[in-house]
């Protein structure tokens, strides 16, 4: 009779020897197998390019924004720290103020306001639409945000115009100066019509991932579209309204494309902060004190996300 015989046990041995960069010491090994050399070696050119166009530029900001440095003339050739001068000058110009809160006004109209609530309602009223009418809603969405920016000032020039526009001749309305008389809802209904196309497709994803038995469960209770709304689907797409809202609100505040449009005109009343910083530094040559001016809207954009980042911490501690 042949008696089986045991070989001995090297699954332990293989185990560890087939996993490159496993820790012998009872730690977990590298689950990609680079160690830290290797892994090192991805990492680092992508932290080069960081420094070099985002950390270098903002302490160069930082730094002019104590002198007192300018495009030209002796300051241009041998600045001088000044401190925090720009900064209590910034805080108590006028204008500044002005850009601010008619920077925060853009903002909340066009993006707040009009992006997110235009971008929901397209993507809500198309959410069970199939066919070419779908297609060529969010083709049209879609051109809107894929158009240069100067493209897209030309045509809404064209569209305001006083003399020849195409609104005024839609409207039977000759002479109407739409970009002299109202310059912020011209900029934010501007700015609206080329940004939602973001916020569409972002709550088109988002919709898709609330499950339609719910949708349905919610109609045979009797729940109207606001109930079904307030109820099903905010409640479960909350996290990319903030997100949503975080990222256009950014954008928004440092867009500079309503310069095409208005240049800050007439009489600075659409002058917003992206606007009012070309200004100062560049066609004012003032770089130490534009510079200090982009700073503060860097703490203010901080700020804006820290709120909406605390807000989406509070709903993953509720969820």
């Amino acid at each position: 009779m042949v008696q089986a015989t045991s070989s001995p046990d090297t699954t332990s041995d293989v185990g560890t020897e087939a996993v490159p960069g496993a820790r012998h010491d009872g730690a977990s090994p590298d689950a990609a197998g680079l160690g830290r050399a290797r892994a090192a070696a991805f990492v680092v050119p992508s932290m080069v390019l960081i420094v070099l166009f985002l950390v270098l530029p903002a302490a160069w900001t930082i730094y002019l924004g104590v002198t007192n440095y300018r495009l030209t003339g002796l300051a241009a050739a041998h600045p001088e720290i000044v401190g925090l001068d720009n900064y209590t000058t910034a805080l108590g110009d006028d204008r500044f103020l002005t850009s601010l809160g008619l920077t925060l006004q853009f903002v909340l109209g066009s993006a707040v306001i009009g992006q997110a609530f235009l971008g929901f309602a397209i993507a809500w009223t198309l959410r069970d639409r199939r066919g070419p009418m779908r297609r060529v809603v969010e083709a049209f969405v879609l051109l809107a945000w894929i158009l240069p920016g100067s493209v897209v000032a030309f045509l809404w020039i064209a569209l305001l115009d006083r003399d020849a526009g195409t609104l005024n001749a839609v409207l039977h309305t000759p002479g109407a100066a739409w970009l002299l008389d109202h310059p912020m809802l011209s900029i934010i209904v501007f700015n609206t019509w080329r940004g939602t196309a973001f916020s569409m497709m972002l709550y088109s994803a988002a919709l898709g991932n609330v499950p339609p038995s719910h949708l349905e469960t919610a109609k045979l209770a009797g729940a109207n579209t606001w109930q079904q709304l307030r109820d099903v689907v905010f409640p479960r797409i909350r996290g990319h309204i903030l997100t949503n809202l975080l990222l256009i609100s950014l954008w928004t505040f440092n867009d500079f494309s309503p310069y095409l449009i208005t240049a800050g005109g007439p009489e600075q009343k659409s002058e917003i902060l992206a606007v009012y910083v070309y200004k100062v530094a560049l066609s004012g040559g003032q770089l130490g004190f534009g510079s200090a001016i982009s700073f503060l809207m860097l703490l203010i954009n901080l700020v804006l996300a820290l709120v909406y980042l605390r807000m989406l911490g509070r709903r993953k501690e509720e969820a």
